[in-house]
């Protein structure tokens, strides 16, 4: 095969179920176009192709595993579901057994009941799904899809409080056709609009604001991942906005006291706010250090107590935790205040971790996950 020519995608059947409101055929070419492969009706003579039956739904790792496994063939229950067939294979042959539910003959089967790979991207571990799709009922193949496209490692209110709201506004989206750049720009909206009612000491309505943009924020990625429409700019987009708007939230919330009738003195405040913010930036850093130094690895999959303090850390969401907590007892004062005080802990504890590192690797140790 030529270096320049991508490794082929080719769905073999008919099924006609909708999942996501899709034809199964458009959406596995969707899902292959993303990981790298060209979709086609045929096989190609001299092209490596990777041949995938429309009977069944999958987690678009296995296409990664796949490839690389050259006259594999993944199965469930004992029947083919993909196959990578090297260019110098018959192709045609290989499709034949597929589609009659045969392995192909000379092919190694790797049973998805047993096989087990790392999620690298999405930062968690396990076996990826496989399971047959339905033509008359696509929700199990939906619901396992919205599952697999969740990071593992993440905050307390993404993983738990709004995972199941979430799935029903990202099936009824792209039932709709939204597009996941759609969801983004009408969060992006809403999150300077929690901006001004913050400024203006209108908490309440700003936090209502601020909630639903944080659960759009959950539904684009979402979206995107089920639906095979991830797009570099869609990425750039959204975590972007992630990654930029935290900081003007809080100086928001800070300038709003007074007009709540709880401000805090010029002083107090400043120094509040540098603590909230430098200590976000500074966290940044120490995370972008990190990854720089270990290979891409993300700071929150080291060890399990990484993982784990990534539910609580002085992210956005955990800050709103605490932020609502002290408006509920009528004190947005003493909420942005220990934000700060949680800020600096976390910051504490990543300063910590990337110097028990540091020094694990100058003793020749591997810094390896947890997760693989």
């Amino acid at each position: 095969m030529s270096s320049s020519e991508p490794f082929l995608f080719v769905p073999v059947g008919f099924n006609a179920a909708r999942p996501f409101g899709m034809d199964a055929r458009e959406r596995t070419c969707r899902l292959a176009t993303n990981a790298g492969f060209e979709c086609a009706d045929t096989p190609a003579a001299g092209r490596d192709a990777l041949l995938a039956s429309l009977g069944y739904a999958w987690d678009p790792a296995w296409l990664k595993a796949l490839r690389s496994r050259p006259r594999a063939v993944l199965t469930l229950e004992g029947k083919p579901v993909m196959a990578n067939v090297p260019a110098d294979e018959d192709a045609a042959e290989a499709q034949r057994g597929i589609e009659a539910g045969e392995l192909p003959h000379g092919f190694e089967p790797l049973p998805a009941e047993t096989a087990e790979l790392n999620y690298a991207e999405l930062r968690k571990r396990g076996r990826p799904f496989v399971m047959p799709l339905d033509p008359d009922d696509p929700e199990p193949v939906e619901r396992a899809a919205y599952d697999a496209s969740y990071k593992g490692v993440t905050d307390i209110l993404t993983l738990y409080l709004w995972r199941r709201p979430a799935f029903y506004l990202t099936r009824w989206a792209a039932q709709a056709g939204v597009s996941p750049n759609s969801v983004t720009a009408v969060g992006a909206v809403l999150c300077v609009l929690a901006f001004f009612l913050f400024w203006r000491g209108d908490y309440w309505l700003g936090v209502l604001s601020g909630f639903i943009f944080m659960v759009l924020d959950t539904v684009d990625g979402k979206l995107a991942r089920c639906t095979g429409a991830s797009s570099k700019w869609g990425n750039v987009f959204d975590h972007g906005i992630d990654l930029v708007h935290p900081p003007f939230w809080w100086w928001a919330w800070a300038h709003g006291l007074a007009a709540y009738g709880r401000p805090l003195s010029p002083i107090y405040a400043t120094m509040v706010l540098w603590a909230i913010i430098g200590g976000y930036v500074a966290q940044r850093v120490i995370e972008g250090i990190f990854m720089r130094r270990f290979g891409g690895m993300h700071i929150h999959v080291w060890r399990p107590i990484d993982s784990r303090f990534r539910l609580i850390t002085a992210r956005r969401n955990p800050n709103m935790v605490i932020l609502v907590a002290a408006l509920l007892l009528g004190r947005p004062d003493a909420g942005l205040v220990a934000v700060a005080g949680w800020t600096i802990v976390s910051l504490f504890f990543h300063a910590v971790r990337l110097a028990q590192a540091s020094e694990q690797a100058a003793r020749g140790q591997p810094i390896v996950s947890w997760l693989l």
